[in-house]
């Protein structure tokens, strides 16, 4: 019994070397070469580059809705029209003062040409007739202002008004889109705004339509920011822009805009995983060894090293906080999960 207890433990210190000689397990990947891509993010919103709102001036209830959502419309064309009966009494009332007027200047030029009545009479009633011209006129315009029309040719993008609707003075009917191709409004950071300017390429995507990438370039920056949502509107101009109409883009639609502040050729990436800090572990002839490096370009998966490691070296992925210098391991390549060409940053 002496015996075995005494072999036990000798057994003990032999197992715990061999424990911590062991090689540990630890998931590898090398560095891969591609472009590191500096970006600001944002997102944005698919308007017309034009858009015009229809309303009416004088509030009333409407009649007649003569245009719809998608349907091409000439300048001048009626849209929709709205009550008017009390203007058509008020300018058949105008019309029979005017009517009045000017016989009442034919009697009065003819009683001067008698010389029964003075020139100034003559004078006055045609003032009379020019007034009662005038005041027809004004009727006339007012009952115009009760028919929406197109100020230009151009689609119909949004109808909000259904007929014997009642429609407050000055609230749009229609949103019309005319003249020039859709574009990206995006709202950027105020943090951000710096570093954007009129020209940069601009790549974006929509979640609607998963598939497809856009690209556009910087248009224009708006010179005041706003203070409650702290940020700057950016307009973005689309290469290839669709039409309005076309599709499968559409006004309205949310997109997520990467704009591009750098992109260097030939960056050395790692996978984000593989920092710990501004640190990595090397694997190398079977034995581990902490490094550390200087970041570039921070991606959401991939991360540009500028110095610290070189091609071919091989770096371990997730590395457990218990590893220690030196220490062996036997590296598992992780799978090419995906050959990232760019490291795309955020900020």
């Amino acid at each position: 019994m002496v015996v075995l207890v005494g072999l036990g433990l000798l057994a003990v210190p032999a197992i715990a070397m061999i424990w911590w000689q062991w090689p540990v397990r630890v998931q590898t990947a090398l560095p891969m070469r591609g472009p590191a891509i500096e970006a600001v993010y944002a997102t944005g919103t698919v308007e017309p580059t034009v858009m015009v709102s229809v309303a009416p001036r004088v509030g009333g209830r409407l009649t007649t809705i003569a245009a719809e959502e998608g349907q091409q419309v000439r300048r001048g064309q009626v849209l929709a029209r709205i009550e008017s009966s009390d203007l058509d009494q008020t300018i058949e009332e105008m019309r029979a003062r005017e009517q009045l007027a000017r016989a009442q200047l034919e009697r009065t030029r003819s009683l001067v040409e008698q010389r029964f009545v003075a020139q100034a009479e003559l004078d006055r009633t045609r003032t009379e007739w020019l007034a009662a011209q005038a005041a027809a006129r004004r009727a006339v315009v007012q009952r115009d202002y009760n028919q929406l029309v197109a100020p230009a040719d151009g689609i119909v993008l949004r109808r909000d008004g259904e007929a014997g609707q009642f429609v407050p003075a000055g609230q749009a009917v229609f949103a019309l889109a005319c003249c020039a191709p859709l574009r990206v409004t995006a709202e950027v950071d105020e943090e951000d705004i710096a570093r954007v300017a009129v020209g940069q390429t601009v790549m974006m995507r929509s979640d609607a339509l998963p598939n497809r990438l856009y690209e556009g370039r910087v248009a224009d920056i708006t010179p005041k920011g706003d203070p409650v949502s702290r940020s700057y509107r950016v307009r973005v101009r689309l290469i290839d822009a669709p039409a309005i109409d076309a599709g499968p883009m559409r006004s309205g639609m949310t997109m997520d805009a990467n704009l591009i502040v750098s992109r260097r050729e030939g960056a050395l990436l790692l996978p984000n995983r593989a920092l710990k800090g501004d640190r990595v572990w090397l694997l190398a002839q079977g034995r581990l060894k902490r490094r550390s490096v200087v970041k570039g370009t921070v991606g959401t998966d991939r991360t540009e090293i500028v110095s610290g490691i070189n091609d071919g070296e091989t770096v371990v992925l997730s590395p457990p906080d218990a590893l220690r210098e030196g220490q062996r391991a036997h590296g598992i390549p992780a799978s090419a999960d995906a050959q990232s060409s760019a490291a795309l940053a955020s900020r």
